[in-house]
């Protein structure tokens, strides 16, 4: 295949050895000139032997987090993959007798299991699912997929918790085979006969297709393209599993809340991987971190140059689309249609991920002088420590069931919150941590189901004032208005959903959250580089209660509850006593000082948005006698 020539230059052994890079000697040959990616490398250094010592570390530390699927494992997932693939190839001759085709189409009518995401890059973890695509023939249509062979999936002794989302954007039918999730995306080609050797990343194939077939193609057409652009698929792998568990250790590990999913990081690597064609893992991990972090974005990172195929697909190119000139952080999918895999970083998400970038580069180069081991790499910062206001939403429901497209949908919107808060002129970053946790019952005694989320905020000081007043009620009444909305609107909206939001301080948290979360690698807080704020960064201690002999400004976060108009203060006071002048850290607690400071009283949960308003919209009349729902978001 394209690019596939040079496969074999690093020395045959390379093929069988799980992490080949490891080894020093005959097989680090150099490659040919040959490069890959869109300008030349910027090191065709060799490894050097601590460079391999390194790498042998990193491996054995990345163990013990089960990112390396034991080889047995391994078997059961291919032997999961043949059955299935063999239901297809069955299914597709039952449905083409079916159909009357000639006996001889019928023998050799072919159909198809592809992988893609993850399983398909060789980098997925224990457990993890797998995303698969049905390929048939013309003859089969997409109607068949979720009725015949929805049918035969059922009837299958292994197959549990089968489900069909036909009316998705990328329509799916999802499954648990054998103890192993899997997703199966469906794609019809203009092909009488499916071939064994089909490559996907054949263009022409693209040719006349419904768009739902070609959406459906495109995480194969672009895993396949990712490898066949790196030039060592081992050091690729090993790399992006390394990055992927620091990514889920920081908490930026999350396409739909705004950071960067599977695909992206992979496509960072890959370009990584590009810029150092010989390097092993250890040093492409370290020159990761040198790229991105000194990275001019919005300059897109490109793994090819894009091609034109001139089959009107839409593709992402800023000088045609306006909409593309406004992203933050492109990268961009080297097959076509290219788009940008990241149109949902945010200001304040791009933020967090260059300060973490930042900091990896630190830590690599303590590890690339001994003063630090990789271990300290995937330490996980303590969310609940770095930051002094937060925001928790809380998303209900009263059954099980409701909860999980309940808390689906709200997740879906959490950015549509965080960019508002963003434009908010007293907010300087808005960081929502991606894991969700289990919420308290508001009332124990009823049936109710509860995730919520927590958003850390870093807030600006206005000049000469000494009480900081936001009111961000809009922000929220406007996010809550939105999901509500959209519930109401896809016929999923059920009585008792509620999406509730609170503003806590950090000293507050407990109240929601388990000591557990809270304290989790607290010790490792004091290493964690805060967010890079402006030095007008607001700096406030924990709360005594009333502000007597200080002088130092207070800080007042108001939320108006949106049943009354009734305007609750909450008064923080500035300045610990332990605390460094300047405004650069807004992380680390100082322990010591905080435990001379008198307990706060119990202090009371600040709702910002009441839920019992927003849960009486109606579901919307055409016409004239539309309800009128204020929709303070425009372009949502």
């Amino acid at each position: 295949g394209r690019g596939g020539g040079e496969r074999g230059v690093a020395g045959p052994a390379l093929e069988k050895m799980p992490f080949p890079a490891t080894t020093p000697g005959s097989q680090q040959t150099p490659l040919p000139p040959k490069f890959y990616g869109i300008s030349s490398p910027i090191s065709l250094a060799a490894p050097k032997e601590t460079d391999c010592v390194l790498t042998q570390k990193l491996i054995e530390t990345l163990k013990p987090f089960g990112v390396l699927e034991e080889e047995e494992e391994l078997q059961r997932r291919i032997l999961i993959l043949e059955k299935l693939n063999n239901l297809v190839k069955e299914w597709i001759r039952e449905i083409s007798e079916s159909k009357s085709l000639p006996p001889a189409v019928i023998e050799n009518v072919g159909g198809k299991i592809f992988t893609f995401g993850s399983y398909r890059l060789g980098v997925h973890t224990k457990g993890a699912d797998i995303d698969a695509l049905c390929v048939a023939p013309r003859h089969v249509d997409r109607s068949d997929f979720f009725t015949s062979f929805y049918a035969k999936l059922k009837l299958h002794e292994e197959v549990k918790d089968l489900r069909a989302v036909e009316e998705a954007f990328v329509p799916v039918i999802r499954l648990c085979f054998d103890g192993i999730e899997i997703d199966i995306l469906f794609a019809r080609l203009a092909l009488q006969t499916i071939p064994e050797d089909l490559d996907l990343r054949d263009d022409s194939l693209l040719k006349n297709l419904d768009i739902r077939c070609i959406r459906s193609l495109n995480g194969c057409r672009v895993t396949d393209e990712i490898l066949h652009l790196v030039p060592n698929i081992d050091n690729f792998r090993l790399t992006l599993r390394a990055i992927k568990l620091w990514a889920k250790c920081h908490n930026i590990y999350s396409n739909i809340l705004g950071f960067l999913g599977g695909v992206s990081w992979a496509m960072l690597v890959a370009r990584t991987c590009q810029l150092y064609p010989n390097a092993v893992a250890s040093t492409l991990v370290r020159k990761f971190f040198l790229v991105f972090s000194e990275w001019e974005w919005p300059n897109p990172v490109l793994l090819k140059e894009p091609e034109e195929q001139n089959l009107n697909l839409p593709v992402w190119d800023p000088r045609v689309n306006p909409s593309d000139r406004y992203h933050l952080m492109p990268i961009i999918t080297p097959a076509y249609p290219q788009q940008n895999s990241t149109y949902n970083v945010s200001v304040s998400t791009r933020m967090v991920m260059i300060e973490e970038f930042k900091q990896g580069l630190a830590i690599t180069h303590e590890i690339l002088l001994s003063k630090a081991e990789w271990s300290k790499l995937f330490e996980a910062p303590s969310f609940f420590q770095k930051y002094k206001h937060y925001i928790v939403l809380l998303a209900s429901a009263p059954t099980e069931k409701q909860r999980l497209e309940w808390v689906g949908l709200v997740e879906s919107k959490i950015r549509i919150l965080v960019g508002s808060l963003e434009k908010n002129e007293f907010i300087t970053l808005a960081h929502v941590n991606p894991q969700s946790f289990p919420a308290p019952k508001e009332n124990p005694d009823k049936e109710e189901f509860c995730t919520m989320w927590v958003i850390g905020l870093v807030l600006k000081k206005p000049e000469n004032s000494e009480v900081l007043s936001i009111d961000l009620t809009y922000d929220i009444q406007s996010f809550t208005d939105t999901v509500y909305r959209q519930a109401i609107n896809s016929k999923m909206f059920e009585m008792d959903m509620k999406i509730d939001a609170m503003h806590l301080r950090r000293k507050e948290l407990h109240q929601l959250l388990p000591n557990h979360v809270l304290q989790k690698n607290k010790t490792h807080s004091e290493n964690s580089v805060s967010v890079p704020s402006p030095a007008s960064t607001v700096k406030t201690g924990p709360v005594t209660g009333s502000s007597q002999g200080r002088n130092s400004p207070a800080l007042a976060v108001m939320a108006a509850s949106a049943t009354s108009v009734q305007v609750t203060e909450v008064t923080l006071q500035q300045g610990n006593p332990g605390e460094s002048p300047g405004g650069a850290s807004e992380s680390v607690p100082q322990t010591a000082s905080q435990a001379a400071v008198s307990p706060p009283p119990k202090p009371t949960i600040t709702r910002l948005v009441s839920s019992t308003l927003l849960v009486n919209h109606a579901p919307r009349p055409a016409g004239a006698a539309a309800t009128n729902i204020a929709n303070p978001i425009v372009g949502v």
